[in-house]
């Protein structure tokens, strides 16, 4: 089963630093993430979110290959690419995998305008090796949600929204 947790932050830039850290240790294999999101809400309120995969161009690329496939088959291979990549495209932005867009977009109204977040679903991690990756951000963030066990969570947020000593 997999875990949600979501970390919010005053500045957008720390955000992106912590994806792309937690994209290091999963290369690593120290966690293991079904999706990453990012979300931002800039000054004016509105709220954006940075997914890590494109779902449409991935839809795209898969349907342009099965596409052409089918189309060498029936001895027209660039029609049925196009016509795959369409079909592709299309599935791709209707699917959405990982954490409910409309979910975070609810719980990106209550914070604060130029801040972030993270959202990210944890399948399985190396608990001690991740938080102490995670000591860079000590200070930076609050946990704002998570369904991690109770120990899980209070661990998490004692690295996290403790204040780094200079």
């Amino acid at each position: 089963m997999s875990n949600l947790v979501v970390v919010t932050f005053e500045e957008e830039a720390i955000a992106f630093e912590m994806r792309a850290e937690l994209v290091r240790m999963q290369k690593e294999y120290l966690i293991e993430m079904e999706d990453v999101v990012v979300v931002t809400k800039d000054e004016k309120g509105k709220t954006k979110l940075h997914q890590a995969v494109n779902l449409t161009a991935a839809g795209a690329v898969g349907g342009s290959f099965w596409g052409m496939l089918i189309g060498l088959i029936f001895l027209n291979p660039l029609l049925g690419m196009a016509a795959g990549a369409g079909a592709g495209a299309i599935s791709g932005a209707l699917s959405d995998i990982g954490i409910n867009n409309e979910t975070m977009k609810e719980m990106a109204e209550s914070f604060n305008p130029g801040g972030s977040a993270i959202f990210v679903l944890v399948r399985s991690s190396n608990r001690e090796k991740v938080l102490e990756r995670l000591e860079v951000f000590a200070g930076k963030g609050k946990v704002f949600q998570t369904s991690l066990a109770k120990d899980r969570e209070d661990a998490l947020r004692e690295v996290l929204e403790r204040t780094q000593i200079a």
